[in-house]
């Protein structure tokens, strides 16, 4: 299934994509409903012949999640990024975190602040979680993965190298897009463990692009790492890392200055396309 959050009339809607039509699966968010017990269940039983529904064209995507109750991210996870950036492989994940006013949605714009000048983008594979686990091992792990979506880690350089933590480089207000989906693992190769094609472009100029495959912790293992410092609980969010290509990394260095067209995009889930606006410019 592909579920997202979509905004309606002011509010928002967890549906479910069915064809050309989204299906309201009758809770105000994602979060909300992958809360209930069952919900893959439920979800798959909501009959699109008389629930409401809505169309795709035009939609208007919320995060997936509006408001997770965290958002961890992981730090130098693909092995070709990790040598880009100069560093030895880690022998356990480089964690920070994000906060629900950092989301946007999968077509909005990425406010720019201007108290930048390195403001550089990073395509994501990321894991929402789907039951509440602490200390999860193995299958229980497993189980707690409700799906995949595609989030842009959009990072201020210049202040996550301010000093040896990172986190006041990644949690900008209305920065980082994450959707549009949720996909759940049966219906992407490799299903808890893919393997997909990952790419991002910067005005049509491909920067990213690689495949999940090269993923030095893989989603399972994160789940198992991070579940055993704080429990997880649905909705929350777990971005996996970026490949090779982010602008830092390039010589001479790349930085989006503002009005760039990001395509942020993850094979078998779905795109995100965002400009680059000065904060407050909309």
């Amino acid at each position: 299934m592909k579920l997202a959050t979509l905004r309606v009339d002011g509010s928002t809607r967890a549906v479910r994509l069915d064809g050309d039509r989204l299906v309201d699966l009758g809770s105000a968010d994602l979060g909300a409903f992958l809360s209930q017990d069952d919900w893959a269940a439920k979800a798959a039983a909501v009959d699109s012949g008389t629930a409401e529904t809505y169309p795709v064209e035009g939609a208007d995507f919320a995060p997936v999640v509006p408001q997770p109750s965290k958002v961890v991210c992981v730090g130098l996870n693909y092995k070709n990024h990790i040598q880009e950036m100069g560093r030895d492989l880690p022998q356990y994940p480089t964690l920070f975190a994000k906060f629900a006013d950092c989301l946007i949605g999968a077509g909005d714009d990425i406010a720019r602040p201007e108290e930048t000048s390195e403001f550089d983008w990073e395509v994501e594979l990321a894991v929402v979680i789907g039951k509440p686990v602490r200390r999860a091992r193995g299958a229980e792990a497993e189980a707690a993965i409700a799906g995949f979506t595609v989030l842009n880690d959009i990072t201020c350089r210049d202040w996550q190298f301010r000093t040896r933590e990172w986190l006041q480089g990644k949690m900008w207000d209305s920065s980082t897009p994450v959707g549009p989906y949720i996909v759940t693992p049966d219906e992407l190769p490799g299903g808890v463990r893919p393997e997909l094609e990952v790419k991002l472009s910067v005005d049509g100029e491909v920067m990213q692009n690689d495949n999940t495959g090269d993923l030095l912790f893989d989603p399972v293992a994160l789940v198992e790492y991070v579940s055993t410092v704080v429990r997880l609980n649905p909705g929350d969010i777990i971005a996996t890392g970026t490949p090779g290509g982010v602008g830092h990394a390039r010589n001479p260095k790349r930085y989006l200055t503002g009005g760039e067209n990001i395509v942020t995009e993850i094979q078998g889930i779905g795109r995100l396309e965002n400009t680059v606006a000065e904060e407050g410019a909309a």
